[in-house]
C-alpha cells in the first residue's frame, strides 16, 4: 500500500474513532434511560433513537471495514427493529445483554493489545454468534416477562413519530470543526507565553514612572538653586577681575548650569511621552493577551458532564455485581472547567465512586431493616464557586465511616500512636482515611480495601492545585467535597521572602497574614505556638520547614513579625516569614521531566521583574512543617540560646515524690539550683520569699493546682514576669488551652517528656 494511502486510512480510523466514541455514549445513555422509563410510548421513542445509533456506527464501522463491530450492531439493530415492531418488550435479562454488547463494541473501539493480538475470522464470528445466541435465548425471557394486558396494549399503540429523548436533548447546533487536542494545547502554551511579556510590560510601566519621579525632584532641586545662581552672574557682571582663573571659569560654570536646567526640562518631556506611551502600550497589549488566553481557555474548557457519560454505566454493573440496587444522580454536569483537568481528575472521582459503591452503600435488605429505601442514592453535584474555583461533591445515602475502624487500620500502620488515637477528634480521625494505606474494608477486592484509592484523590487534587475534604455521619451517609481550580494556567499567588529567597505561596490554602509581637510566641510540648482568633496555632519557621539555613536576625521586631496562616487538611500552621509581598498573577511553569518530584516544590514562575521564583507545594510544606514542628523554631529578631544558662534559679512545684526527684536531678544535672515544693501552696509561698527564674510545675496537686498556681503568679505584679512551665500527664486539647489562658509559656506532657526536650525549653525561655 502506498504511504499516501496508509495517511489516508490512518486519518479515516482517527474520524472513525471519534465517531464511533460519540455513538456508544449516546447508545449507552439511551438504555440507562429505557430502564429508568416504564412508560411503553417513552420506552419506543428511546428505543427509535437508540436504533438510528446503532444503525449509523454500523454504516461507519462498514465504512473503514471493521466487520466484526459490524456484525455486532447488525445483531443489535435486529433486537431493537423487533422492539420497534412490538414483538418483545423490556425485562432485565434483556439489558443485561444489552449492556454487555455495548461493553463489546467499546472494547473493540479500543482493544487491548492481548485482544490485538487474538484477532481473526474464527473469534469475530465466534463473537458474532455468541451475541446472536444471547439475545436469542433472551427473546422468549422477554416474552414471558410480558404481561398479558402489557402485551394488549403493545398491540394497540400506534406507531409514533420519533423525537429526542431527554437523554439527547441538544442545544442548536452551531459550526465546528475537529482539531486535535494536542495542536491547541500547544497553541495555549505559546499564549500563556504572553502573559509574562503582559507583566514585563506593566514592570517597564512601573520603573518608568520611578524614574519621572526622580527626574521631577531633580528638577526641583535645580529650580531651588536658580535665584543663586542669578545673582553669581550679577555679580560677575559688576566685578571684572583681571587675569583671574575664576573669572574665565565661572561664567562658563553658569552657562553650563542654565543649558542644564533646559536639556534637564526637555528630557523630563520626552520621559513623560515615553511613559504615556508605555502605558498605553500595556493597556492594550494587557487587553488583547488578557482576551486571548480567555478565549483559548474557552477552546479547552469542556463540561464536567463530559467525562461523567461513562458512570452511570458503570454504577449499574458494579451495583448488579455486588447485588445492590444503586442510582446516580448527576447535577451541574454543564460547568465547566480546563480539559486538562478533567482528564486528571476522572480516575480520582471513579475511585470515589467505587468507594461509595463498595464501603457506602448498603444492600437492599441491609437498608430495609435501617428504614432506609431499599435503592441507595449516589449523587454528584458540580458548581463553580467563584470566578476561579469549581466544587465537586459527591455523596451517598450508605452507612458512612466507621471511625473506630479507621483509627484501628492508622494504629496498625503506625500512622498513629495509642495515646494519639485515643485524643484524636472526629475531624481529625476522619482526615486519616485520605493516608496511604488506611482502610476500613475488612476485605481486599478489585474494586477497594487496599486503602490506595483516597490517597490517590487527595495527591490529584492537590497536584492540581485544589483539595478534597470529607464528611461523614455513620448510618446517614458520606460526602466528599473537591475544589478544583478552573484553569491551570495561571492562579494567585503571594510572594514571600525568607533572608534573600524569594518563594510564591497559592492563595487559596492562605487563611490570613498578621504581624505576631515575639512575646505573643508560646511553647506547647516543646513546640512554638501563637493565639490567633482564640486558637492556639502552631508556628514553624518556613526557612526550617525548606531546610534552608538559618542567618543572623536582622532588623528590628518591635512592630511584630510577619506570618502566614495555611489551613490545608484540617490542619492549620503559621509560617514565619521575613517580608510579605501583594497577591499577584502567577504563571504556573513546570519544572520539566528531570525535576518531575521536588519536595516542598510544585513548579516555578517568573515574576515582572523577570526573576524566577519556585512555587511551594503548599501540602509538601504542611507535612515538612509537622517534621520541624518538634525543633526549635524561633522568629527570625530573636537570636537562638546556643548555650544553656548556668546557675539559674528554678522552682519545681509536684506533689509526687518521685516526679519530683526525678525533675530536680536532670536540672540539676544541667546546672540549674533547684528548690522544690510539694504543692501550689507551697509553691506560691516560696515565690512571694525567694527569687527564681522559672517555675517548672505539674498540674493535678491538692489545695492549688498547676493552673490556678499560674493564674495567682500572673496576677502578682512582682512574679507576672517569671517563666512557668507546666509538665502534665493532662494531654487534652482543652487543658492545653487552659495552660495557655491562665498564662503558662510551656506546656509538656509527661509521656512526651524527656530531658532534652525540658532542657530545650528551659534554654529558650531563660
Amino acid at each position: 500500500m502506498a504511504e499516501k494511502d496508509k495517511e489516508f486510512l490512518k486519518n479515516l480510523l482517527s474520524m472513525f474513532k471519534v465517531e464511533a466514541d460519540e455513538h456508544l455514549k449516546l447508545t449507552t445513555a439511551g438504555l440507562l434511560e429505557l430502564e429508568k422509563t416504564s412508560t411503553a410510548e417513552k420506552q419506543i421513542i428511546i428505543v427509535e433513537n437508540i436504533f438510528r445509533e446503532v444503525h449509523s456506527l454500523k454504516g461507519a464501522a462498514r465504512a473503514v471495514n471493521m466487520k466484526e463491530m459490524e456484525t455486532l450492531c447488525q445483531s443489535l439493530e435486529n433486537i431493537f427493529a423487533a422492539w420497534k415492531r412490538k414483538e418483545i418488550g423490556p425485562s432485565q435479562a434483556l439489558f443485561d445483554v444489552l449492556h454487555q454488547a455495548v461493553d463489546r463494541l467499546g472494547r473493540l473501539l479500543a482493544p487491548t493489545d492481548s485482544e490485538n493480538a487474538a484477532t481473526g475470522k474464527s473469534q469475530i464470528g465466534e463473537l458474532g454468534a455468541s451475541l446472536e445466541k444471547l439475545l436469542n435465548e433472551a427473546r422468549p425471557l422477554v416474552e414471558s416477562d410480558i404481561p398479558t394486558k402489557d402485551k394488549q396494549e403493545h398491540l394497540v399503540i400506534q406507531n409514533l413519530e420519533p423525537s429526542l429523548s431527554p437523554v439527547q436533548e441538544k442545544a442548536t447546533p452551531t459550526e465546528t470543526v475537529r482539531i486535535a487536542t494536542p495542536k491547541l494545547d500547544a497553541v495555549l502554551l505559546k499564549t500563556e507565553e504572553l502573559l509574562a511579556v503582559k507583566l514585563a510590560t506593566s514592570q517597564h510601566d512601573t520603573e518608568l514612572r520611578e524614574i519621572n519621579a526622580e527626574v521631577a525632584r531633580w528638577k526641583r532641586e535645580w529650580t531651588k538653586i536658580q535665584p543663586t545662581v542669578g545673582t553669581i552672574r550679577r555679580n560677575l557682571e559688576k566685578t571684572s577681575i583681571n587675569g583671574s582663573v575664576a573669572n574665565g571659569h565661572l561664567p562658563k560654570i553658569t552657562e553650563f548650569l542654565d543649558w542644564n536646567l533646559h536639556a534637564l526640562t526637555g528630557f523630563e518631556s520626552k520621559l513623560k511621552a515615553l511613559e504615556r506611551s508605555v502605558q498605553q502600550d500595556h493597556r492594550i497589549l494587557g487587553g488583547m493577551v488578557d482576551d486571548l488566553l480567555t478565549d483559548m481557555k474557552k477552546a479547552l474548557i469542556l463540561p464536567v458532564g463530559s467525562i461523567l457519560e461513562s458512570f452511570p454505566h458503570l454504577v449499574r454493573n458494579l451495583s448488579r455485581d455486588q447485588a445492590k440496587d444503586m442510582e446516580l444522580v448527576i447535577e451541574g454536569g454543564e460547568t465547566e472547567i480546563d480539559r486538562r483537568i478533567l482528564e486528571e481528575i476522572k480516575d480520582p472521582l471513579l475511585h470515589l465512586v467505587r468507594n461509595c459503591i463498595d464501603h457506602g452503600i448498603e444492600k437492599p435488605e441491609e437498608r430495609i431493616q435501617k428504614k432506609k429505601s431499599p435503592r441507595g442514592m449516589i449523587r454528584i453535584v458540580i458548581s463553580q464557586k467563584d470566578s476561579s474555583k469549581a466544587e465537586i461533591l459527591l455523596s451517598d445515602d450508605g452507612r458512612g465511616i466507621d471511625l473506630a475502624k479507621v483509627r484501628a487500620s492508622a494504629l496498625k500502620l503506625d500512622l498513629i500512636t495509642p495515646q494519639q488515637a485515643e485524643s484524636l477528634s472526629n475531624q481529625e480521625s476522619l482526615a486519616l482515611i485520605f493516608a496511604s494505606g488506611v482502610s476500613t474494608s475488612a476485605m481486599i477486592t478489585d474494586i477497594s480495601g487496599r486503602g490506595l484509592g483516597l490517597a490517590i484523590v487527595r495527591e490529584k487534587a492537590e497536584k492540581l492545585g485544589g483539595t478534597v475534604a470529607v464528611e461523614s455521619r455513620l448510618g446517614i451517609g458520606t460526602t466528599f467535597h473537591v475544589v478544583l481550580p478552573l484553569t491551570i494556567a495561571t492562579f494567585r499567588g503571594i510572594p514571600v521572602r525568607v533572608d534573600e529567597h524569594l518563594f510564591i505561596l497559592p492563595s487559596i490554602p492562605v487563611n490570613r497574614v498578621a504581624q505576631i509581637k515575639k512575646e505573643n510566641i508560646k511553647t506547647v510540648e516543646n513546640k512554638e505556638t501563637i493565639e490567633l482568633d482564640g486558637e492556639a496555632i502552631s508556628l514553624v519557621h518556613l526557612g526550617d520547614a525548606l531546610e534552608l539555613p538559618r542567618r543572623e536576625p536582622t532588623g528590628d521586631a518591635k512592630d511584630g513579625v510577619p506570618v502566614v496562616l495555611i489551613s490545608h487538611n484540617e490542619k492549620s500552621i503559621a509560617f514565619l516569614v521575613d517580608e510579605i509581598f501583594s497577591e499577584q498573577e502567577v504563571m504556573v511553569k513546570s519544572l520539566g521531566r528531570q525535576l518531575s518530584r521536588v519536595r516542598n516544590i510544585a513548579g516555578a514562575t517568573v515574576l515582572a521583574n523577570r526573576k524566577l521564583v519556585p512555587i511551594l507545594n503548599v501540602s509538601d510544606l504542611m507535612q515538612s512543617a509537622v517534621r520541624v514542628s518538634g525543633r526549635s523554631a524561633r522568629v527570625a529578631a530573636v537570636e537562638l540560646e546556643k548555650e544553656k544558662p548556668r546557675n539559674k534559679s528554678v522552682l519545681v512545684v509536684e506533689d509526687s515524690i518521685t516526679s519530683r526527684t526525678l525533675l530536680k536531678s536532670i536540672l540539676e544535672a544541667a546546672g540549674y539550683n533547684v528548690d522544690t515544693a510539694v504543692d501550689g501552696i507551697d509553691g506560691l509561698t516560696q515565690l512571694r520569699s525567694g527569687k527564681f527564674d522559672v517555675v517548672v510545675s505539674d498540674v493535678e496537686m491538692p489545695r492549688l493546682n498547676g493552673f490556678d498556681l499560674t493564674a495567682k503568679i500572673r496576677a502578682d505584679k512582682k512574679l507576672a514576669a517569671t517563666p512557668i512551665i507546666l509538665v502534665t500527664a493532662l494531654q487534652s486539647r482543652e487543658d492545653r488551652e487552659r495552660g495557655m489562658d491562665v498564662g503558662a509559656n510551656a506546656y509538656i506532657v509527661k509521656s512526651s517528656l524527656d530531658q532534652s526536650n525540658l532542657l530545650d525549653v528551659m534554654g529558650r525561655l531563660m
